[in-house]
């Protein structure tokens, strides 16, 4: 058991709350998390915190809350890592790869293995992520809870995806069939490949790819095809350099067509 490489390895990942309603919810995340030797928590536009409730319901993790990071958005939370997991319940809404907790953990595990950082985002208590957010997601994480009865509280939620990341650091557990991270050390941050998908959305626009049809299908699909590629620095340089000069033609095209 190296506790030692767990313990750098945990510096590598955080655990992001997104909107939580309750605080008490926060406290027992950060409890949770703790006791699995993970000490990250980000929040996003949590709605009551700092809260009397949250430090109450950390019962111990008051050092892990109150280190806690406070941030607007999911894409300000993730904006540095290279691999983002998103556990939500099932949805058709957004389609993304689906993995078991114990190959997120996996994914997890070589990712911060690589040098990369890694974030595991949960949503609101009844809502959960929103589109948006999903799409900033480049796996969802389901936990194969009982289909009677499947409401799994926020914290709970979170000790079960914290416990298997435990394991995958500690190296036991058995090997999941499906790993999803890059283990590329070049690969680009969230928002560097933010940043070249809002631009190829732009591009589209520009040169009418989708000729009134909606664009958010098309964009999905080239999100998941280039997220799975693990896009470097080099690469996304020369895909931004394409699209430049595609805008550029555009421009050049119109102000043809008016004159």
């Amino acid at each position: 058991m190296d506790t030692t490489n767990a313990i750098d390895l945990a510096d590598r990942i955080r655990i992001v709350l997104v909107g939580t309603q309750h605080p008490g919810n926060i406290g027992s995340a950060a409890r949770a998390i703790k006791t699995m030797g993970l000490h990250r928590l980000v929040l996003v536009a949590p709605q009551k915190f700092p809260h009397n409730e949250a430090d109450m319901m950390a019962a111990g993790a008051e050092d892990v809350l109150n280190a806690a990071v406070e941030v607007a958005t999911l894409a300000e939370a993730v904006a540095d890592c290279r691999l983002v997991l998103g556990c939500t319940a099932r949805s058709r809404r957004v389609q993304l790869r689906e993995l078991r907790p114990r190959e997120a953990a996996a994914s997890v595990r070589v990712e911060a293995g690589a040098g990369g950082e890694v974030a595991l985002v949960f949503g609101r208590e009844r809502t959960g992520l929103d589109n948006d957010e999903l799409q900033l997601c480049h796996a969802a994480v389901h936990i194969p809870a009982n289909p009677e009865y499947s409401s799994l509280n926020l914290a709970a939620a979170v000790q079960v995806l914290s416990y298997e990341v435990r394991l995958a650091l500690l190296g036991e557990g058995d090997a999941p069939p499906a790993v999803i991270a890059t283990a590329n050390p070049e690969a680009v941050p969230h928002a560097e490949l933010e940043g070249f998908f809002a631009q190829l959305a732009d591009t589209l626009d520009a040169i009418d790819f989708h000729k009134g049809r909606a664009p958010d299908s098309a964009m999905r699909k080239l999100r998941r095809l280039f997220v799975r590629t693990g896009l470097d620095h080099k690469e996304v340089r020369l895909l931004r350099g394409i699209l430049a000069d595609a805008q550029r033609m555009a421009r050049l095209a119109g102000t043809r067509d008016a004159g």
